[in-house]
């Protein structure tokens, strides 16, 4: 009986270690990545399509292999707009799911937020929105857009004649670190370029606002003699009842017209877009892009919600931030087989420099040498993108009205408000590496 107890024993053993060790091929089969976008509260109208993109591409990848031999696991995680919350999620995805990457965050007060804790753990994020700049991080790759290549082409275009030689300026925002940085940077390339300070004013409502009267009002009388414009930074839902008040007001594109840096296709979907025709926003990618690749990057995104029974469906939207986010899950999916690695410090040396076809056609992450450091390539995190301004038609599309001649270079320090940007790049990156 003893012996049969023992042999029971050992089988038992032999069949834990063997379900252990099916467990260990079966996790090493797989990669995982960190998603950390807000799926509820009221940055979910903007950051819910960035989990689907992120999770699209997945799937494309997937399909084809995996990467290195490994299938994506993606592990999804909600901040619910708590800027808070993204620090402990990010954590989290990075400390217990072991992720190789995360993609997330919108605000620049969440990506403020989990910098640190991506520092800390020696992470990986890929952050998919236009910003303020006055930041670069090596644990960052940024694929939005910088101030140059965005903010300052908008500005510049409504001053000259295709804009309207606008003179005065709203700048009205959200009361956060992207609008208040933004708005330092608007201000001080207005200045520069000509316009009085008189003809300036800037304002901020809190995350959420939605009684927009009396602004609407001060900026009706503002731009009464039709020399104005606007320079929003508003973000979230709060774009739905600005919007909504503007045109309760009477005002249209050709009284006032809006320059919107948050406010995309796929914000326009909960919104009446007909009394909206003819404002403007700056982005580095509309959906209207005529060409191709483009054409069919939208029609799988269509496709892809509608299999995925996605809210919207069939008439889902892609946009700039969408597009940022499908293709920077590429970058690193190329950055990883140029580096045969998932080691982040690998990874990061790959990215340098890449070059791709993205949705809205080429683009290239930055790569720069440094006389500090002889041959070495350290490119600034960002980059290389087109600018486009659009203007918002009935359908809640854009008709592109201008672009950029080709790329243009990130610059994540602005000249206008730091005189010595490329010692400030410099010196970021040498600390980087104790110099």
């Amino acid at each position: 009986m003893k012996n049969a107890l023992s042999l029971i024993a050992v089988l038992s053993l032999f069949v834990v270690i063997g379900w252990d060790q099916s467990g260990a091929r079966a996790a090493d089969d797989v990669v995982k990545i960190g998603v950390l976008h807000s799926l509820t509260g009221t940055m979910a109208i903007s950051e819910t399509s960035l989990r689907d993109a992120v999770l699209m591409a997945v799937d494309e990848i997937n399909s084809k292999g995996g990467v290195l031999g490994k299938k994506i696991e993606p592990v999804i995680v909600d901040p619910a707009s708590n800027w808070d919350l993204f620090a402990e999620k990010a954590k989290e995805l990075l400390q217990r799911d072991k992720v190789a990457v995360v993609f997330g965050c919108w605000t620049s007060v969440s990506r403020k937020s989990v910098l640190p804790v991506f520092e800390a753990n020696n992470g990986l994020l890929f952050y998919p929105v236009q910003y303020e700049g006055e930041e670069m991080s090596k644990n960052i790759f940024y694929t939005g857009a910088t101030p140059n290549q965005q903010l300052l082409p908008a500005a510049k275009y409504l001053m000259g004649p295709e804009g309207g030689n606008k003179k005065k300026f709203y700048l009205l925002g959200t009361d956060y670190v992207f609008p208040r940085t933004a708005n330092k940077i608007l201000k001080a390339y207005l200045l520069a370029s000509g316009i009085p300070e008189a003809n300036i004013v800037e304002e901020y409502t809190p995350f959420g606002h939605a009684d927009y009267q009396t602004i609407v009002a001060k900026i009706k009388k503002f731009g009464q003699n039709g020399d104005a414009a606007v320079l929003s930074t508003i973000n979230g839902d709060s774009n739905v009842p600005f919007y909504k008040e503007f045109a309760n007001q009477g005002l249209t594109a050709h009284d006032i017209p809006i320059m919107a840096f948050s406010v995309a296709e796929d914000e326009l979907r909960s919104m009446e877009t007909k009394s909206l025709v003819g404002h403007l926003a700056a982005w580095n990618y509309f959906q209207s892009i005529d060409t191709p690749a483009n054409k069919d990057f939208v029609a799988r995104f269509k496709d892809y919600a509608v299999r995925k029974n996605l809210p919207g469906g069939a008439s889902r939207v892609t946009d700039d931030p969408i597009e940022a986010a499908y293709f920077g899950v590429y970058v690193w999916k190329a950055a990883v087989e140029k580096a045969h690695s998932f080691d982040v410090d690998k990874v990061r040396d790959a990215v340098y420099g890449l070059e791709f076809d993205a949705p809205g056609g080429a683009k290239k992450m930055h790569a720069q040498s440094i006389a500090a450091l002889p041959g070495i390539a350290l490119g600034n995190h960002h980059t290389y993108k087109p600018v486009y301004i659009g203007k918002i038609q009935s359908d809640g599309q854009f008709q592109i009205i201008w672009h950029s001649d080709g790329l243009v270079e990130p610059e994540p320090y602005s000249k206008y408000v730091n005189p010595d940007a490329d010692k400030i790049y410099e010196r970021t990156v040498l600390s980087w590496y104790g110099k």
